[in-house]
């Protein structure tokens, strides 16, 4: 009788049966590491990626972010510029809370200069709203008028003298656009760019109705939506003193940066790294 022929049968079903065991083990390691990594993912929150909503200022256009959106794009952000009405805050407001309930998602909504004051109305009460981004803005509260600010804190640029006021259909009786004066936009709004970018963006501005500066902001947003300032410190539009008061006011964190009124087109990669900050925070 060949006994090595009767072994081989068992010895196979014990070949098997590790084989088996073995292959059991791998799959629950696996297993352990994608709950692992779900664990990990469920607590940094890694849910849908919020809209980036950015709006502009006085005397500024869309283009202003053109930096920004380029960066938010290449991380793979869905980004919105609409346009700022510039008509005065209670209108520019509704038309932006209009806007941000045409999206679906969460947003995070980035406001500059006098688009700050935008969002800070137009973001009240709307649960899609999980942060907001002043840059080089105002951050009012309720009852304030841009004119209150600016005279709080002297040695703004964006003074009578500095402005051209022409009028346009339909104006209320002592409103019109205010513009500034092309020879004074470099250095009060754009100091510290290239001479011919400044003296373009004097040329494009748009412009903004005065009686945006006298009219009354509502309940502030920032009181129940975390907020983010970037500040830039050679700003000759809103006054340093006056972008610290405010943002410490909303309890903002804020983030210094040595750059002009403009600084999205300064450093948008310091603006944009801000906007991530909020993005990673709220998520």
């Amino acid at each position: 009788m060949n006994l090595t022929r009767i072994a081989q049968p068992g010895r196979l079903r014990l070949v098997i049966a590790a084989v088996i065991a073995a292959i059991a083990g791998v799959l629950i390691s696996l297993s352990q590491v994608a709950s692992a990594r779900t664990a990990e993912a469920a607590a940094a929150g890694d849910g849908p990626k919020p809209s980036i909503v950015l709006v502009h200022g006085a005397w500024a256009d869309t283009s202003s972010w053109d930096g920004v959106i380029k960066r938010m794009q290449a991380d793979g952000y869905t980004v919105y510029a609409p346009s700022n009405r510039l008509r005065g805050l209670p209108y520019d407001s509704a038309y932006l809370a209009d806007f941000l309930h045409s999206i679906s998602g969460p947003i995070v909504l980035v406001g500059h200069s006098y688009g700050g004051a935008v969002i800070t109305n137009a973001a009240t009460g709307d649960p899609q709203v999980k942060a907001l981004v002043y840059v080089d803005a105002f951050a009012p509260a309720q009852g304030q008028t841009l004119a209150q600010l600016l005279a709080s804190s002297p040695g703004s640029c964006a003074v009578p003298a500095s402005l051209t006021v022409v009028p346009f259909p339909g104006a209320l009786s002592g409103v019109g656009d205010a513009y500034i004066k092309q020879s004074v936009f470099p250095s009060c709004m754009a100091n510290g760019l290239p001479p011919t970018k400044a003296h373009v963006l004097a040329v494009t501005q748009l412009p903004i109705a005065t009686i945006a500066l006298t009219q009354k902001s509502g309940v502030p947003a920032w009181k129940t939506i975390p907020s983010w300032a970037v500040v830039g410190t050679t700003d000759h539009a809103i006054p340093l003193a006056l972008q610290l008061a405010m943002a410490y006011r909303a309890h903002a964190d804020i983030t210094r940066v040595h750059a002009p009124h403009l600084s999205m087109i300064s450093n948008p990669g310091t603006v944009t790294n801000v906007i991530l900050q909020a993005v990673r925070a709220t998520s």
